[in-house]
């Protein structure tokens, strides 16, 4: 050992040490330990049992954790869809044009994201509230509607209450990604495009959706991810039972839900490596159709 520290060239090792152990302790060891217990009983207090792969087959014909899989694919698409579109618009309005206060519109697109998830949807849930909330009561003042709208106890209104809420987190920060992938863009495709005489359109449609497609490949899989992972805004908004109906039940509230509502570790963690196959799966796809898309 002391040889090794008489090399200077070594003394790198002690500086990234401390990451190392910390992802150890607290990245690696977890993920390990929870694969571990996905093939045992243990509700945190009894002795372990071995359980095999019954938690798995479980997991495949449980209805709930379908029913959660469900609900989260549906939110996040209707989601992402206008997420993307909206950022694809601004972010091509930003780069080819010359809008005035542009840097002031980027920070207050980016702003929600800065807010914590609990905080936004504990806004919301005051918003929405159907016998307070200032929605239904503007509602009502514009003749609108005659009698408040209870949003969050009907499940297509608060699942399409989540998607918003998400969409407006989050299509800032996407404008910000999308806008970096067509600053790198070189600028002399453009200039040739003007020179032949091509509309904004066609330079949008011809140049820079096609060279931004490994930008967009990042957003989609990125999204994808932190979607198949929604939890805190659905959490707070149904006190974490994913009520109405259950259609704010997303696969990470399945999960909190049978761990520490009902001590049931062994098959939650059967139920996040479930999660973890269906993120890697549905990333796979989306990897492979945008890379073979012509």
């Amino acid at each position: 050992m002391k040889g090794f520290f008489k090399n200077k060239e070594n003394y790198g090792y002690l500086f990234i040490l401390p990451f190392f152990i910390t992802f150890l302790i607290f990245s690696l060891f977890p993920i390990l330990y929870t694969f571990f217990l996905s093939f045992n009983y243990y509700d945190g207090l009894s002795d372990m049992e071995f359980a095999g792969l019954a938690h798995y087959k479980r997991l495949i014909t449980d209805p709930f954790f379908w029913t959660s899989l469900y609900n989260t694919c549906k939110i996040w698409f209707w989601n992402i869809i206008p997420q993307i579109g909206v950022a694809l618009f601004l972010a091509g309005l930003f780069t080819l044009n010359k809008v005035k206060g542009e840097g002031f519109f980027k920070a207050v697109f980016y702003f929600p994201n800065l807010v914590t998830a609990a905080s936004i949807a504990l806004l919301f849930n005051v918003l929405l509230d159907w016998q307070h909330g200032p929605i239904n009561q503007i509602l009502i003042a514009l003749h609108f509607i005659k009698d408040p709208i209870n949003f969050l106890n009907i499940p297509s209104y608060a699942q399409n209450t989540v998607s918003l809420i998400q969409w407006w987190m989050w299509f800032g920060q996407t404008t910000i990604i999308l806008l970096a992938g067509m600053s790198a863009i070189p600028e002399t495709y453009y200039e040739a495009a003007r020179v032949d005489g091509a509309t904004k359109m066609q330079i949008f449609f011809k140049i820079t959706l096609p060279l931004l497609k490994p930008t967009m490949l990042y957003v989609s899989v990125t999204s994808l991810i932190g979607g198949m992972q929604l939890f805190d805004v659905p959490a707070v908004l149904t006190d974490g039972i994913g009520a109405p109906q259950n259609s704010l039940m997303t696969m990470i509230i399945f999960l909190y839900n049978q761990a520490f509502r009902y001590e049931n570790f062994g098959y939650a963690s059967a139920v996040a490596y479930g999660i973890f196959a269906i993120i890697s799966v549905l990333s796979f796809i989306i990897f492979k159709y945008m890379k073979n898309d012509k």
